[in-house]
C-alpha cells in the first residue's frame, strides 16, 4: 500500500500566499493526525494574523486582473482543475481517509463529487449575464451588469476536506473572485494538494491563496475586519456562524452560510421498504454520519415499524469498522476523540431516558477514534439526540401514526437544512415536500448532494446556495444603469 503522503511534498505542507509556499511567521507548525491511529502523519504551518492579512494581500493584488480575465479562459482553468483531479483521484482519496479517517470507497466519491463542481463551474462562467430593456415608462433603458463581488474567505470543515473547498472555489473563481481558504486544521493537507494542482493547472498566482492555522478565530477576525474582504463563505456548525455572521456584519460583508443540520428521515407505511431501507443507510451512513445532511432522526409509521426496524438494525450491525485504507471497511474512524466522547454522551442520555440499543452502543477498545453503528429505539422526545446534531453513526428510530403528527416533530428543531420522506403516494410526497421547513428534501432517496442543484437551508441551517446557477450568483454584485435614451 502506497504512502499517501508521498502525493505531498513538505514544501506544499507549507502556506500557499501569492506565487509562493511558504512558512508561518516565526516559523510555528501544528500536527495533523491520523483519526484511526491517533499518530501525527504530517506538520503543517501554523499561520498568524500577519499571515492571514498577507495573503488577503495577495488576493487583492490580483482581483483586479483575475476580474478582467475572458470568461472562456477562467472556464479552460476549471476544466484543467476537474481533468487533473479526475486524474489524480487514488491520490487525493488517499489523502483523505489518512487525514479524516472515511473508508477509501467514501473518499473515491468524493473527489468525484468535488471535481464536479469545477466542471459545472466551468460551464457557468461563460453564461454570466446581465440584461437591457427599455424602461416601462419610456425615456431611458435599463442595463444590469453583474461584477465579481472581490477578494472572498472561506472557512471550510473537516468532514469533506476537498468538496467544500471545491463547492466555494469553483462559483468564486468562475464569477472572477480572487480567494483565501481557511481549511479545517484537522484536515488541512487536502486543501493543500488541491490548490498545488490548481497552481499546477495554471492558476495565476494570488488568485488561490490556503492559509492552514490552529488560531482560527484571531485569523478570520482580522480577515473580516479589512475592508478589502468582501465576501464571506462558511461550512459548520450554527454556533460558530452565529460569531462569524455578527463580525461580518461590521463591513456589511456578503455571506453564504452552510450551517448545521437535524434531518428527519421519515419511512410512510405506503413506502417500498426496499428502497427506504437502501436510503436510509445512505442517508445516515454516508461519510460515517459525519455530515450536516445525515439523517439524525428516523420517524417509522406504525404499522411498518418492526420490520423496517428489524432490517435497519441488521443492515447496520453488518457493517465492518476499520482503518480507512484497509480493504473492506465500511466505517472508519471519527475525526477525533471529543467527537466520540460527545457520541457517547448523547447514547448514555437516551439510555437514561428509557431508549434501548439494538445494536452497537460501546466504544470498542483499541486505539484510534471509533465508534461502532448504532441504532436505538424506545427513543422519547426530551432525548438529547433528538434535538442535536449527532454527526456519527448513532441512528434513533421513533414511530408516529399520522402526518400531522410526524410533520410537527419533524419541524420542532431550530435546524431546516434537509429531510427525507419515503413514499408511494405522491399527493403524500407533495404535502410533506410543502410541509417540511427545510431548504432541501429527498423524496424516495437517501442522496441529494449535487453541483447541479441549490444546496443550502433554512432557518438557523444557514443562509444562501451553494452549487447550480444559484451558486454563481452568490458571488456577483449587480450594477444598474440608467441610460437616458428619448
Amino acid at each position: 500500500m502506497s504512502d499517501p503522503m508521498n502525493a505531498l511534498a513538505p514544501e506544499h505542507r507549507r502556506l500557499r500566499i501569492g506565487d509562493a509556499w511558504r512558512d508561518a511567521a516565526g516559523g510555528a507548525t501544528f500536527a495533523v493526525e491520523d483519526p484511526a491511529t491517533g499518530k501525527t502523519i504530517a506538520e503543517v504551518a501554523d499561520a498568524g494574523v500577519g499571515d492571514g492579512l498577507a495573503a488577503l494581500d495577495a488576493a487583492t493584488k490580483a482581483m483586479a486582473e483575475w476580474a478582467a480575465t475572458p470568461p472562456r479562459k477562467r472556464s479552460e482553468l476549471l476544466t484543467a482543475t476537474y481533468r487533473a483531479l479526475t486524474e489524480r483521484s487514488e491520490e487525493v482519496a488517499r489523502l483523505i481517509t489518512l487525514e479524516m479517517g472515511k473508508p477509501l470507497a467514501e473518499a473515491r466519491a468524493e473527489v468525484a463529487y468535488g471535481a464536479e463542481f469545477f466542471r459545472w463551474f466551468a460551464e457557468e462562467a461563460v453564461r454570466v449575464e446581465g440584461r437591457y430593456s427599455t424602461a416601462p415608462a419610456g425615456g431611458y433603458r435599463i442595463l444590469t451588469v453583474p461584477k465579481p463581488v472581490g477578494p472572498c474567505v472561506f472557512v471550510t470543515p473537516w468532514n469533506f476536506p476537498l468538496a467544500m473547498g471545491a463547492r466555494k472555489i469553483a462559483p468564486a473563481l468562475a464569477a472572477g473572485c480572487t480567494t483565501i481558504t481557511k481549511p479545517a486544521a484537522q484536515t488541512p493537507l487536502t486543501m493543500l494538494f488541491l490548490a498545488r494542482i490548481m497552481e499546477e493547472a495554471g492558476v495565476p498566482p494570488g488568485v488561490v491563496n490556503v492559509v492552514t492555522t490552529k488560531r482560527s478565530g484571531e485569523v478570520v477576525s482580522a480577515l473580516l475586519a479589512d475592508r478589502r474582504t468582501r465576501k464571506l463563505s462558511f461550512t459548520g456548525s450554527t454556533e460558530v456562524g452565529r460569531v462569524l455572521l455578527r463580525q461580518a456584519a461590521d463591513n456589511v460583508l456578503r455571506t453564504s452560510m452552510e450551517l448545521g443540520g437535524n434531518a428527519a428521515l421519515i419511512v410512510c407505511a405506503d413506502a417500498d421498504l426496499d428502497v427506504a431501507l437502501d436510503g436510509a443507510m445512505v442517508a445516515k451512513m454516508r461519510n460515517i454520519g459525519e455530515s450536516c445532511v445525515a439523517a439524525n432522526r428516523i420517524y417509522v409509521e406504525e404499522p411498518v415499524r418492526e420490520e423496517f426496524t428489524a432490517r435497519f438494525a441488521e443492515r447496520m450491525g453488518a457493517l465492518s469498522m476499520g482503518h480507512g485504507l484497509d480493504d473492506g471497511v465500511d466505517v472508519g474512524a471519527l475525526i477525533d476523540d471529543a467527537s466520540v466522547t460527545r457520541i457517547e454522551e448523547l447514547v448514555a442520555d437516551a439510555r437514561r431516558r428509557g431508549a434501548r440499543v439494538l445494536v452497537g452502543g460501546e466504544r470498542p477498545d483499541g486505539p484510534g477514534h471509533f465508534y461502532p453503528p448504532t441504532v436505538l429505539v424506545d427513543v422519547p422526545d426530551d432525548a438529547l439526540m433528538l434535538k442535536a446534531e449527532i454527526f456519527g453513526p448513532v441512528a434513533p428510530i421513533i414511530s408516529f401514526t399520522s402526518d400531522d403528527e410526524v410533520l410537527a416533530k419533524a419541524n420542532d428543531t431550530e435546524y431546516g437544512l434537509v429531510g427525507y420522506v419515503f413514499t408511494r403516494d405522491l399527493q403524500r410526497a407533495l404535502r410533506f415536500t410543502e410541509g417540511l421547513a427545510t431548504g432541501m428534501l429527498g423524496v424516495n432517496r437517501g442522496l441529494i448532494s449535487d453541483p447541479s442543484a441549490p444546496f443550502g437551508g433554512v432557518k438557523q441551517s444557514g443562509i444562501g446556495k451553494e452549487g447550480s446557477h444559484e451558486g454563481i450568483l452568490e458571488y456577483l454584485d449587480l450594477t444598474y444603469a440608467a441610460i437616458d435614451l428619448p
